[in-house]
C-alpha cells in the first residue's frame, strides 16, 4: 500500500514523539526497578504499530501472513500459524494431535503425554483439556530440564506423545528426545516459548518437534504485546492447526477472501447437502484463536532485532554467572551440554543447608527493587488445580520438590544494563556473605 503524504507526516510526528518521551533514565541503585523480564521497544516498533492502525488493519491480514512466512523460515519450519497467545499455541498444538485426519495415530481420551512437573501450567493444561493423561517426570538441577533417560523410563503402553518446554531458554536434550519419540512412534511438541534463538547440537530449538510453539508476551524474546505461534513442517498438522485455530472450519480462505479452491459450492462433506458453502463447513471442533494485524506489525519490527536480543541475553547471563561464581550456598545454573541457550532468566537454587532461606534472599532483593520470580509452578502436582486431576507420576520428583522450596530467578532480558547487573551481583554477594558466612 502506498503511503499518503498525510500518513507520512503522522509517522514523522510519531518518531519525534518517541524521541521526546523515551529519554534514557539514570539508574539509581535501590530506587530504579530492575525487572525480571520485559519488552524492549524502540522507535520503529512504535511506528509500525501506528502505521498498521492508520491503515485500519485490525484483523489478521497482510502483516500476519508476512510474519508467518518470515518466522517459519527463520526457525527452519515449513509453516507457521499466528495465535492470540502462546498458551493458545500450546492448546492448538496438542489439540491438533486428536484430529481424525491423523487416523490411527490420533490421540484419544485416556492416552498419555509425557511432560515435566517443574514448569508452566500451559504446557500441561492442554493435555488435561483434551481428556489425556499427563505423565510427570523430574528435571535435573542446574539445567532444570529433564533428560532423555527420564523420558524413556516414563514410556508406558498408553503413551502417545511428549510435550516439554525448554527451561528458561536452556534446551532440553532435543536430539535424543526427538529420536526417542521417533523410535517409539510418539509425537513430540516443543514448547519453545522461552527459548527462541537457542540451539542444541547447532540446531535451533523449535525445529526438532512435530510441532513447536512460541509466545510473544512482553516477557519473551520477541513481543507483540500478546500473541503466539504454532510451527511445523508437517503439512497435515499445519492444516489441522489452521482449521482448529479458525473455528474448526474446513475452508482455508484468508479473511476477506472467497473461493480460493475454485470449488466453494462443489463439496459434499459429512451428511451435508451437495454444494453446501465450503466457507461454512466445519471439519473440527475448533476455536477462534487468531491474532491481529496490529500484533503482527509489531512482531515484524521486533523480528529484525532478534539476533541482538539473543546476544544481549547471553551476555547478561554470562555477566551474572561470572560475577556470582564461587559464592557459597547457591547452586548456579549451567547450560545443557551441547546447548547454546538464548536465556530467559538466571536461575539459582538456595542450598537446603544454607543458614538463610530462599524467602529471606528474595525479600532482600525485592526490597532493593531487584525483581525475582520462582521457577514457575515448581512441582505442578502439588497445586490445587492438579491434585484431583488424572495423572501419572513416573519419577520421584525429588528435584521438582526442591525447586518448589528453594529455587528462584532474576532477569537477563535486553533492557538490563551492566550497571544494573553489577548491582544484582553485589546485592546477592552482600546478602550471602553477611547472612551465610564463609559457606561450606
Amino acid at each position: 500500500m502506498v503511503m499518503s503524504d498525510q500518513a507520512a507526516r503522522i509517522l514523522d510526528e510519531v518518531r519525534a514523539y518517541h524521541r521526546e518521551t523515551q529519554q534514557e533514565q539514570e539508574f539509581i541503585p535501590g530506587v530504579t526497578e530492575i525487572w525480571s523480564s520485559g519488552a524492549v521497544l524502540d522507535e520503529e516498533d512504535r511506528v509500525s504499530l501506528v502505521e498498521a492502525a492508520l491503515e485500519m488493519r485490525i484483523a489478521a491480514g497482510r502483516n500476519s501472513r508476512k510474519f508467518e512466512s518470515i518466522f517459519a523460515r527463520r526457525l527452519n519450519r515449513r509453516k507457521a500459524h499466528l495465535t492470540n497467545s502462546g498458551s493458545s499455541a500450546n492448546l492448538l498444538s496438542l489439540s491438533a494431535l486428536t484430529s481424525h485426519l491423523l487416523e490411527e495415530r490420533r490421540l484419544r481420551p485416556g492416552d498419555e503425554v509425557i511432560t515435566v512437573a517443574a514448569g508452566f501450567p500451559t504446557t500441561v493444561n492442554p493435555i488435561l483439556q483434551n481428556g489425556l493423561i499427563p505423565v510427570f517426570v523430574d528435571v535435573e538441577l542446574r539445567t532444570y530440564n529433564t533428560t532423555a533417560d527420564r523420558v524413556a523410563q516414563a514410556i508406558g503402553p498408553r503413551t502417545r506423545a511428549i510435550m516439554i518446554a525448554h527451561a528458561l531458554g536452556n534446551p532440553f536434550e532435543a536430539t535424543e528426545i526427538a529420536q526417542l519419540a521417533e523410535d517409539n512412534d510418539l509425537f513430540l511438541i516443543e514448547d519453545n516459548c522461552d527459548a527462541v534463538g537457542s540451539t542444541y547440537d547447532g540446531r535451533l530449538t523449535g525445529s526438532f518437534g512435530d510441532l513447536s510453539t512460541v509466545s510473544f508476551y512482553p516477557a519473551h524474546h520477541l513481543t507483540m504485546g500478546e500473541g503466539g505461534c504454532v510451527l511445523t513442517s508437517n503439512l497435515v498438522l499445519a492444516r489441522i492447526v489452521e482449521s482448529m485455530r479458525d473455528w474448526g472450519r474446513d475452508c482455508w480462505c484468508e479473511p476477506g477472501e472467497s473461493n480460493t479452491c475454485h470449488k466453494r459450492f462443489a463439496y459434499q462433506l459429512g451428511t451435508l447437502p451437495a454444494g453446501y458453502d465450503h466457507k461454512y463447513t466445519f471439519s473440527h471442533v475448533g476455536y477462534n484463536l487468531k491474532g491481529t494485524d496490529l500484533q503482527a506489525a509489531l512482531g515484524l519490527s521486533q523480528l529484525t532485532k532478534l539476533d541482538g536480543f539473543s546476544a544481549a541475553r547471553r551476555r547478561n547471563w554470562r555477566r551474572l554467572r561470572e560475577g556470582l561464581d564461587g559464592l557459597p550456598w547457591l547452586l548456579l545454573p549451567e547450560a545443557t551440554p551441547r546447548g547454546d541457550p538464548s536465556w530467559f532468566g538466571f536461575v539459582m537454587t538456595v542450598s537446603p543447608a544454607a543458614p538463610f532461606s530462599r524467602a529471606e534472599l528474595v525479600e532482600f532483593l525485592e526490597n532493593r527493587k531487584i525483581g525475582t520470580r520462582l521457577l514457575f509452578a515448581g512441582n505442578l502436582t502439588r497445586h490445587p488445580a492438579y491434585i484431583d486431576r488424572p495423572h501419572r507420576v513416573a519419577d520421584d520428583l525429588t528435584n521438582s520438590d526442591l525447586i518448589t522450596e528453594q529455587t528462584f530467578w532474576t532477569g537477563v532480558y535486553p533492557g538490563l544494563t551492566d550497571e544494573m547487573l553489577d548491582y544484582v551481583i553485589s546485592s546477592i554477594t552482600e546478602f550471602v556473605k553477611t547472612r551465610g558466612g564463609s559457606g561450606h
